[in-house]
């Protein structure tokens, strides 16, 4: 009579002791984020005006 109540409650607590847990803790050492870019940039507005120099009417080129 008590092996079927016996059997529940042990099943029970069996059950409840194998549930998952999710812990949401911050992490002992900081995050760091390496960021090496390398940006290049050309300058064409120099050469721009030296090419109008070089075409201009007054140069003789033409």
């Amino acid at each position: 009579m008590y092996q079927p109540i016996i059997g529940a409650i042990l099943l029970t607590i069996f059950l409840v002791g194998c549930t998952p847990t999710v812990q949401v803790a911050p992490p002992e050492k900081p995050i760091t984020i390496n960021l090496n870019v390398k940006i290049e940039h050309e300058i064409k507005v120099k050469v721009e005006k030296e090419l109008d120099d070089v075409f201009s009417e007054e140069s003789g080129l033409f």
